[in-house]
């Protein structure tokens, strides 16, 4: 049975279809007066863990191309990069239609983020076809990797940007010892062909992870707790 969701202000109705069960969700943030929020991203994973707040924004795809990581490039500092890039990319005139409506209410809040895994020291990035895929993730059995997300937040007067702040987090990810029989499989469901390092933990790809020490959204690729407090920090936000 799908989701149904009420409207934000009156909190979302969630129905679960193995238990026979319907809850109500309430916002847990709110935008303050006059703000407006983009996510400089149209990950549903990202997505998705915004709208868990019950927060208003508008997604927008940001139009630059991301750089690729060079084997040695630290992760944090690549990251955050990129997230800025991305974040800029999004300043008007770049976004247009319904999305561009945004800057005319206030200040506009966007936000980027990026995710890179690595491991002994190598950046690995998104898998150029099932073969890259499944080495990726022969490189990742059995051993210990980190994943580094950099979140990028630009707030936009209409005029020029008023703040900005990039920050990283890494977490430490152990992958249990799988045969490449079992990795094979899993590249052949296609889950793994557009993420960091060939895998998503939320998805069917839980599996693969035997534990994870550090933020579980860091590794899905939106650090929640640092966003949360950059943005209550600045009274962009405030709980409901």
């Amino acid at each position: 049975m799908p989701i149904g969701r009420e409207d934000f202000l009156t909190g979302r109705v969630m129905e679960d279809a193995s238990m026979g069960t319907v809850y109500t969700l309430r916002p847990l943030f709110r935008l303050v007066r006059g703000v407006s929020l983009i996510l400089a991203s149209t990950s549903p994973r990202r997505r998705e863990m915004l709208d868990n707040w019950g927060i208003a924004y508008a997604a927008v795809s940001p139009p630059v191309e991301e750089p690729e990581p060079v084997c040695n490039d630290d992760p944090a500092e690549f990251t955050r990069q990129v997230a800025r890039l991305k974040a800029f990319s999004c300043l008007p005139p770049a976004v247009i239609g319904e999305t561009a409506k945004a800057f005319s209410a206030g200040r506009t809040v966007i936000v980027a983020a990026d995710t890179v895994v690595s491991v002994g020291g190598t950046i690995l990035g998104k898998p150029i076809d099932a073969h890259d895929a499944l080495n990726m993730l022969i490189r990742l059995s059995g051993r210990e990797s980190s994943v580094t997300t950099s979140l990028c937040l630009l707030v936009y007067d209409g005029a020029a940007v008023q703040d900005e702040a990039c920050l990283s987090d890494t977490a430490t990810v152990f992958f249990h010892p799988w045969g490449e029989d079992v990795l094979a499989a899993y590249v052949a469901t296609h889950e793994c062909d557009d993420k960091a390092g060939a895998y998503a933990i939320q998805g069917q790809g839980a599996f693969l992870i035997r534990r994870i020490e550090g933020a579980w959204s860091t590794v899905v690729g939106l650090p929640v707790g640092l966003l949360a407090g950059e943005l209550l920090s600045r009274g962009l936000i405030m709980p409901v």
